[in-house]
């Protein structure tokens, strides 16, 4: 009787053990507890790859970091949100972290666990983006990383692809080795995952949050992320732009930007007090 219960114990274990939160309570106010079952490590492994593999495309198209003043305009203003991740968690200090641009019309940028950036040409072009725009929007997309949705998202399409039981069935049949694999195999959803998968609208106010306040420690205009919403919620009547296809904008996601600047301005103001001494 005791091996049919079994898949069911090491499936409840596996929800609860999953469960945590990835950063640091601080100003954004941002600590909902996460259903996280995949190893950050293979998701991490398995995002660089993705990464590298884009590179290599656009290496051979020739759209990579095809001009070298917007190549470090956007390496300055990544460094700068760089500095300050620890406040939300410090291990993401050490993160091999990578910032790149790539000749592409599409309004977008993304930051792939681990620390993989991508910006394309459409948003700053398109947008007219200023450094505190840029630093708005790539702020949002690290707190995508810091908070690891991708792997919260690949966590919940796994559940509802073979279940907790199925997992715990899989797990309880599993030698160490095979176990330590399974991660990995989950995994292998990849990057359509990653891409395919939209942030939940819960994900996206965690990114709005925790990008604001990282962007006004790295001495970024919080007010920014105000005009750089309302620029991107401009473009296009009939279809939104592509950095909107999964992140919703709307007047709530802007009132709820409006609300947290005072919270966050005077780490704004202590910044650039900072930067001029």
């Amino acid at each position: 009787m005791r091996k049919y219960y079994a898949p069911l114990l090491i499936a409840i274990t596996l929800h609860v053990s999953g469960c945590a939160t990835t950063t640091q309570d601080s100003v954004s106010g941002v600590k909902r507890t996460q259903l996280l079952l995949l190893p950050s490590s293979q998701v991490v492994s398995m995002s660089s790859a993705s990464y590298l593999q884009t590179l290599k495309e656009a290496e051979q198209k020739k759209t990579l970091n095809t001009n070298t003043v917007e190549l470090e305009r956007v390496r300055s203003i990544s460094n700068r949100l760089i500095a300050q991740v620890g406040v939300f968690r410090p291990d993401a200090k050490q993160w091999k972290w990578e910032v790149n641009v790539d000749k592409n019309d599409q309004v977008n940028a993304y930051c792939m666990p681990g620390g993989k950036i991508m910006v394309f040409t459409g948003l700053i072009d398109k947008l007219h983006a200023t450094d505190d725009e840029l630093g708005a929007v790539i702020g949002h997309e690290i707190a995508h990383a810091l908070r690891e949705h991708g792997r919260e998202r690949m966590s919940s399409a796994l559940i509802q692809q073979i279940g907790l039981a199925g997992i715990a069935a899989y797990l309880s049949t599993s030698t160490n080795t095979t176990t330590a694999n399974a991660g990995m195999q989950a995994a292998t959803m990849g990057t359509t995952l990653f891409f395919a998968l939209p942030n939940s609208r819960e994900q996206e106010s965690e990114a709005d949050k925790i990008g604001l306040e990282l962007s006004a420690r790295a001495g970024f205009n919080p007010e920014a992320a105000i005009t750089l919403w309302q620029k991107m919620s401009a473009q296009g009547s009939s279809k939104p732009p592509e950095f909107l296809s999964t992140h919703p904008s709307n007047e709530n996601r802007i009132a709820e930007l409006r609300a947290l600047v005072p919270k966050v301005r005077p780490l704004y103001d202590a910044a650039k007090t900072k930067t001029r001494k």
